[in-house]
């Protein structure tokens, strides 16, 4: 049974790697194939079958398209108010060498984009400025690429981690923590590589103690993040963190390189501190908003708020929860006080989020099919056969291949959410079947988060994504070529990472 039990997975590889398929329409194939095998191959019932379907497609509209839609409105009325804009020329003045500007743009401002509306926006956001300021549209996009690569598990709010929680019922707080400890040599490593990739070796020249202070400065405040508050703040304390240490560093020590120089600059920009305040409030009032709700106190009171449905009709049935205030509502609230603030009309908020979702339509059709899909592979015993398989071929040395895993589906889905969704239950089936102890079954199910990181590198989606951001289309075949190059050290990194981790749990 591994062979239709790995169909639905050999179908998305194939439609998106061999047949250049788009998502939305190769992911609703995935569930039709998983939803006939799992009726005639595993014998589920079709009332379990269809009630499982019901029951994915549920969970994808609620928290986690919620979080998505508030993410990019929020973004997209930044841009409308002219945000954006203010927020580019500040991080622009801090420096006129592009070196400390990719740490500034692309690695502190393009993780904190990251960490609070994921889905591409920080590679397109990044790749772009980055031109403005003069660094070559492939270049650029490389950067982005591996800056928002070593970001992924954070984004969207922690999203993928909160997901990958939900789905394993294992605890946040765990999932985040262990998550943040995988990632740590490729966080740290990453500010380097970004620099290489933008023009070799003698890049690093006078670099040295900022990439550190980059990579330092997302690592250590991620890890207190992730033990402490848990998924949805480790990333953004990360973030906000190495962008203020990367932000004074280079005011404190300023680099004059003459071959780095930017061309093109105000040297006379100035901004009140009303106007700066207005430009980042969206992003402030997120942050502010979600501390408050990480009190415990604060967090009991929210969770009452929910409303619990039994759908699935399966074995082992539950009822599932949609817990209401929660992070997509922190989002679009904290948007539209912020687009007030920012004299936006109620109008002006209504044509923004509807050409929002209009642009949102195939991801829409994408999330709700996989997240069903893996409902789905996850009940009929589709992930256990294929974890059955793999384990029998790999035995205890599975934990090294678990990252591998992970960073396919990644590389499948162009999300690192949807590959924890995707693939979660399989690595817990499969740490299960070795004889794990609890704890390492929860370091390999983070192990599948760590690893969609590595294989958001050469994801063509967000490849794709960077590409038309900037206009240097018929690239796409450079930069994958560059990205496998970096993609495979990584991903040995954190197979040993893995390996080696699980056998001190």
């Amino acid at each position: 049974m591994f062979i239709q039990g790995l169909a639905p997975i050999l179908w998305l590889i194939v439609a998106l790697s061999v047949l250049k398929m788009p998502a939305w329409k190769a992911c609703p194939v995935a569930l039709v194939i998983a939803f006939v095998i799992s009726w005639q191959v595993f014998d589920m019932p079709l009332t379990d079958a269809m009630t499982g379907t019901i029951e994915g497609a549920l969970m994808a509209i609620w928290p986690i398209l919620g979080v998505i839609v508030s993410a990019i409105f929020a973004y997209n009325l930044t841009v409308h108010t002219g945000g954006m804009d203010k927020i580019k020329d500040m991080l622009s003045s801090v420096s006129t060498d592009k070196r400390m500007l990719i740490l500034i743009i692309a690695w502190g401002f393009g993780a904190f984009l990251e960490c609070m509306s994921g889905f591409g926006t920080a590679v397109a956001i990044g790749a772009s400025m980055l031109v403005t300021v003069g660094v070559k549209p492939v270049n650029a996009v490389i950067v982005c690429l591996l800056s928002n690569a070593a970001m992924s598990s954070y984004g969207s709010v922690g999203l993928p981690l909160s997901t990958l929680a939900k789905l394993t019922n294992f605890d946040p707080l765990q999932i985040a923590t262990y998550t943040t400890l995988q990632l740590g040599a490729m966080v740290i490593l990453m500010p380097f590589v970004m620099l290489i990739a933008f023009d070799g070796l003698k890049c690093l020249k006078g670099m040295i103690p900022a990439c550190l202070i980059g990579g330092f400065g997302f690592f250590v405040p991620a890890t207190i993040g992730a033990t402490t508050m848990g998924a949805d703040l480790a990333g953004l304390a990360g973030a906000i963190s190495s962008m203020a240490a990367v932000v004074v560093y280079a005011k404190k020590f300023p680099i004059k390189e003459p071959e780095y120089e930017i061309d093109d600059y105000d040297e006379n920009f100035s901004i009140t501190t009303g106007e700066a305040v207005r430009a980042w409030l969206v992003f402030l009032l997120i942050f502010v908003f979600l501390v408050i709700c990480s009190i415990p106190a604060v967090s009991a009171v929210l969770k009452t708020v929910v409303t619990k449905v039994m759908i699935y009709s399966g074995p082992d049935a539950a009822p599932t929860s949609f817990q209401w205030i929660t992070t997509p509502t922190i989002l679009f609230v904290s948007a539209v006080i912020a687009g007030f603030v920012n004299n936006a009309s109620v109008s002006d908020m209504a044509n923004v989020l509807s050409r929002t979702l209009k642009t949102l339509i195939p991801t829409f059709i994408t999330i709700i099919t996989i997240i069903a899909t893996a409902r789905i592979m996850g009940y009929s015993g589709m992930t256990m056969a294929i974890a059955t398989a793999t384990v029998a071929a790999t035995g205890t040395f599975y934990p090294f291949i678990a990252p591998l895993i992970g960073s396919i589906g990644a590389f499948i889905t162009g999300s690192a959410t949807s590959s924890c969704v995707l693939l979660s239950k399989l690595q817990v089936d499969s740490a299960v079947a070795i004889g794990l102890s609890e704890s390492a079954q929860a370091w390999i199910a983070a192990a599948n988060a760590a690893g969609s990181c590595v294989g958001k590198i050469i994801s063509p989606q967000s490849i794709a994504i960077g590409a038309a951001a900037v206009g240097a289309f018929g690239v796409e075949s450079q930069i994958m070529k560059f990205a496998v190059k970096v993609y495979l050290p990584f991903i040995l990194i954190m197979g040993c990472v893995v390996y080696f981790g699980q056998a001190l749990l």
